[in-house]
């Protein structure tokens, strides 16, 4: 039976979707990146039922549970999967927080922003979303700078609840599309 394709929304250049067990070899690629590694860590996702188990406890049981999650990244042009961009309901955040991650060839050509975008516009317009955070590693200039792009604003550093390691905290209210403080 061949599976359905969940668009969720499309941009000029881009197509994002639900991710589903067949994307499993793309995961396994993405999360192993070193970029993933050292910016995000590691999921020990090492084979492709790790990658299986990844989307199945991951962004298809937040899918389930709150209708939302991380969407795959597709480009128009050729339908290739390029990254990931979504929403995320983490424990120790109080607020939905905004997710991306792109394969490094990926990288440097926008699209990052472009999908965060439509990502925070659909989540105000399909869930009244009012609020989003976005974390980073204080080494990633990269996500920080894409976030100041899109109106969030720097609002605390803090330690991650494992003690494994210190993260920025960013907020947007997307009522007014200014950062949160």
């Amino acid at each position: 039976m061949p599976r359905v394709r969940v668009v969720i929304v499309e941009t000029e250049r881009l197509i994002l979707r639900r991710l589903h067990a067949d994307d499993a070899p793309f995961i396994l690629t993405l999360v192993n990146d070193p970029g993933w590694l050292r910016y995000i860590g590691d999921k020990n996702v090492h084979s492709l039922d790790d990658a299986r188990r990844y989307l199945e406890e991951g962004p298809l049981d937040m899918y389930r549970r709150l209708g939302f999650g991380l969407y795959g990244i597709e480009l128009k042009q050729d339908g290739s999967l390029v990254g990931l961009c979504g929403l995320l309901k983490r424990d120790m955040l109080d607020d939905v927080d905004l997710g991306f991650a792109l394969l490094p060839e990926h990288r440097g050509w926008g699209y990052a922003a472009e999908a965060a975008a439509a990502v925070l516009a659909q989540a105000r317009a399909a869930h009244g979303t009012k609020r989003v955070l976005a974390i980073a590693t204080p080494d990633n200039r990269d996500s920080a700078r894409l976030l100041e792009r899109l109106g969030f604003a720097f609002e605390r550093t803090f330690e991650t609840p494992d003690n494994s390691g210190r993260l920025q905290l960013y907020g947007i209210d997307l009522e007014s599309g200014a950062g949160a403080r």
